[in-house]
Order: structure tokens, then sequence, then C-alpha cells
């Protein structure tokens, strides 16, 4: 091993927990402060608990809270949009498809009934 490149090892490093539990373990700092421990671990202990100390937890309910009210706005805005479609679409003038449908079935029909008009007169003048 080289000389003088490793930190210091502290054989009784105290280790204290934010439940109140303290140790002692090896460690290159002296003084180590955790959050959590075996003590009060939710695994250690079978409780069932939220273990955040930055509020990761109220932060994920917000922005679930958050996003179901805007998609909640997003679907009443769609639906007052729909609504205000359906009823410009029942006052609105026809489009120029529309027309263009109209005017083909309406030649459809003037068609039929002249080729029928003409084979009666047809059948009336061979007699």
């Amino acid at each position: 091993m080289k000389a003088n490149i490793h930190p210091k090892w502290y054989k009784n490093a105290k280790v204290t927990c934010s439940c109140g539990n303290t140790f002692t373990t090896g460690s290159t700092d002296p003084v180590i402060e955790v959050d959590i421990c075996s003590k009060c671990h939710p695994y250690f202990t079978g409780e069932m608990k939220f273990v955040d100390r930055q509020g990761r937890v109220e932060k994920f309910k917000q922005k679930m809270e958050q996003a179901r009210v805007l998609s909640e706005k997003k679907q009443k805005e769609l639906e007052e949009k729909l609504s205000q479609q359906s009823d410009t679409q029942q006052t609105e003038e026809k489009s120029y498809q529309d027309i263009l449908r109209e005017k083909q079935a309406q030649l459809r029909q003037s068609d039929s009934t002249a080729k029928a008009k003409v084979a009666k007169s047809s059948k009336t003048d061979s007699k």
C-alpha cells in the first residue's frame, strides 16, 4: 500500500439516527448522522409507514392532484368545444362538399328521369 493516500480510519465512529438510536461502527468519518436505521426502517420493524424526510410523498401527491385537475379541466373544455361545434354545424351553412354531393344526387335523379321519359316515348313511338 502507498503511504499517505488513504483516509484516516476511525474504529469507533458514532452513528446517530434521527429516531434517537446510536451505535458505533468503523468509518472514515468520526461522526455520522443518518435519517433512518434498522431500528426505525419499515422493512425491519414491520410497520407500514412512509419514510420521507424531504417531502417526496407530499410532492408526488400534489403533482397527481394537479394532473387530475388539469385533465378534468381539459375534458370540460373539450366537451364545451364539441357542444359549440355541434351548435354551429346546425346553424352554419352547408359546406361546398355537401352542396356538391346534393347537386350530384339531383343530376343523377334528373338523368334517370330523363332516361325513363326517353324510354317511355320510344315505346310509344314504336307502337
